[in-house]
Formats: structure tokens, sequence, C-alpha cells
């Protein structure tokens, strides 16, 4: 039995494939891609118009600071110091624009200390991890700590 193809034509067809691959990349690229990205690094230029169209949700510590300088004061030098207010208390931009309007919940000590201080191998060792069962039973963090400034007295 002759071979009816001869080893170039083998080449030549998987040549093929692969330069048809290509092109079909490039146009799918070419419509699926926005002229856009790439411009300002590795996402798309126009991402910054569309999340300047959002609503801001987050004020920052710098607007709680204007009206609560006694509890930027009491968390000076406090463990709880670089923690932004709005990692415990959530977004406040409302509340930061209209304070009588938007007044913020306390968050509940039980759960939102338990984000950060829950025991887990990935933490750094010196960083306070409590069990809460054996810590303090059924207190509520808050209720021996200061949620601004956590040491207890004489630690």
């Amino acid at each position: 039995m002759a071979h009816r193809f001869s080893d170039i034509e083998h080449l030549l067809r998987l040549a093929a494939i692969f330069i048809a691959g290509i092109v079909l990349f490039v146009a799918v690229r070419a419509v699926l891609v926005p002229d856009d990205f790439g411009v300002l690094g590795h996402y798309r230029a126009g991402a910054i118009e569309d999340n300047r169209q959002r609503p801001l949700v987050h004020a920052g510590a710098e607007a709680c600071g204007e009206c609560h300088d006694d509890v930027v004061a009491s968390r000076t030098g406090g463990g709880h110091e670089s923690i932004r207010c709005e990692a415990c208390h959530g977004p406040l931009a409302r509340h930061a624009t209209e304070p009588s309007d938007q007044a913020p919940e306390l968050p509940d000590a039980a759960s939102v200390c338990l984000r950060c201080h829950l025991p887990a191998v990935a933490k750094p060792e010196a960083f306070p991890q409590v069990d809460p069962a054996e810590h303090a039973g059924n207190e509520p963090c808050d209720a021996c700590h200061a949620a601004h400034a956590p040491r207890l007295e004489g630690s």
C-alpha cells in the first residue's frame, strides 16, 4: 500500500492549523478586549471613570476624627491605633456627610473582635489570639476591654 501523503504535507497541515488558531485568537481578542485596555497598565483605563461614578460609601478615618477627636485620642498608643474606624464600624460616608441623618450602629463586640482575634495558624504568634470560650466564657469582649484601646490595665 502506497503512502498517500508525503511528510511535508503533514507539516504544512499542522502549520495551517496553528496559523488558523493564531488568526482566530487575534480576531477574538480584537473583538473582546476594549481599546483602552493596557493604556495605563494592565487594566482598562475607563475603569477609573467607571469607579468615579459609583457613590462613595467610606468616609475615611480623617472624616471620623473631625467629630470624634476623643476617640482618636483614646486610640493613640493603643493596640487598635492603626486600625481604621470603618474596619469595625462599617462604611460611614452617609454618616460623615449627614451625621443626624445616618447614625451608625455600634458593632457587636462579640463578633467584630473575633474577626481578627480568633486563633489561626496563619497569624503571627505575637498577634493577640483568643479562644472566646476559654478567654471570657459568655462575656462580650467589651466587658473587660475598651474597644479603642483594648489593653487591660497593668498588662
